[in-house]
């Protein structure tokens, strides 16, 4: 499994559970129970921050093997060019 695989995994997984506790914490405002909205709304939060950290690193590695492959294909046809 792929690095960046993971990170898009986790990523969906943490916008998922942010998703979950939003709502949670909505059905809790409308109860008038703030604290446990609070409480919801913070995790919601938190796992929307980690979603958005995943997506970075995923774009990171995604980029990196982009200009990797770029490097590559330049190389190739340097090679190339010098070898005609």
């Amino acid at each position: 499994m792929s690095k960046t695989w993971e990170h898009y995994h986790h990523a969906a997984r943490h916008h998922e559970q942010a998703a979950y506790h939003f709502n949670e914490a909505a059905k809790y405002d409308e109860a008038e129970e703030r604290e446990k909205a609070a409480h919801h709304a913070y995790l919601a939060h938190g796992h929307n921050q980690l979603a958005i950290q995943h997506d970075a690193e995923a774009a990171k590695l995604r980029a990196g093997q982009a200009d990797s492959a770029a490097t590559a294909a330049t190389e190739r046809a340097a090679d190339k060019k010098s070898a005609a």
